[in-house]
């Protein structure tokens, strides 16, 4: 699935925690840039026969608190967009995903806990698997990461050249005016990480006239070095792929675990750099 030229539907999934707020403020802020809708979805678990009469009795609370969501979000849209609701029931991923895939979703915006590491981490194995199976991007966002633009944004490259960051990357920057920052680790900078950086930059060059910027970091760690190079500059958001596994130890090497697992207050969004849906 291509990276779309502009942003038309907005998806924010809703489980009524304080952290629904951050991704709403944050959905409606791009709608007002993009003119596009935001679709919030709650999903219910499901059960059997027996719990049909507390799980009806859910979705209809599920529904006023949504509405209730609606009246107050849809004042602060100031562009073209509308405000959708829905209640859906079944597995949380599997629904979302139909979800996307039937209402053409474009990007999934989601709050990131701030609660301890185990909860931070349990997060970021649902943003990733979510990306994977959706094949949109999915921009994670905590409290203290609001921001009303992207000026900078840094991409990690390593190994492959990121399509669909890179496409992403350019949309957003003819939409803030963003300078987009491609890092790698100089010690890990062989001949063919650093093809892709320039395959990387001629892609960007090619696609848009955003300005950008190579830098090769010192260090051990990608996504440790990412982060640091990130704060530096006070970037605006990182890109990442998703995780391409749960399984330790190979998780907690992981750019992306690492990058939404770490207490960095910038938001960090994950694309899926596969073209097809799985």
């Amino acid at each position: 699935m291509p990276m779309p030229n502009k942003l038309y539907n907005i998806l924010v999934p809703i489980d009524f925690t304080p952290k629904n707020k951050w991704a709403i403020a944050k959905a409606v802020e791009l709608s007002n840039t993009f003119h596009c809708n935001v679709h919030l979805v709650y999903v219910s678990g499901r059960g059997n026969a027996s719990f049909n009469r507390s799980r009806n009795k859910n979705q209809e609370t599920a529904l006023k608190k949504l509405e209730q969501l609606k009246a107050t979000y849809k004042q602060q849209l100031c562009g073209e967009g509308v405000l959708e609701i829905s209640v859906l029931s079944g597995n949380r991923q599997q629904q979302l995903a139909k979800y996307i895939e039937q209402y053409e979703m474009d990007i999934v915006v989601t709050g990131l806990s701030k609660f301890n590491l185990l909860h931070r981490i349990a997060s970021s194995i649902s943003i990733s698997r979510l990306a994977k199976k959706s094949q949109i991007p999915v921009l994670a966002v905590r409290s203290s990461g609001l921001v009303c633009h992207y000026k900078k944004i840094v991409l990690p490259v390593s190994g492959e050249l990121p399509m669909r960051q890179i496409r992403l990357a350019a949309l957003l920057g003819r939409a803030f005016k963003s300078t987009v920052y491609f890092v790698s680790l100089r010690n890990h900078a062989d001949h063919n990480n650093q093809n892709v950086i320039d395959m990387a930059l001629e892609l960007v060059q090619s696609i848009s006239t955003i300005p950008v910027q190579c830098f090769l970091l010192e260090g051990q760690n990608l996504a440790k070095s990412t982060l640091e190079f990130s704060k530096k500059i006070n970037a605006d958001l990182i890109m990442v792929n998703p995780v391409k596994d749960f399984r330790l130890p190979g998780l907690w090497n992981r750019l992306t675990n690492k990058l939404l697992s770490y207490g960095s207050k910038i938001p960090v969004v994950t694309v899926n750099n596969e073209s097809a849906r799985g």
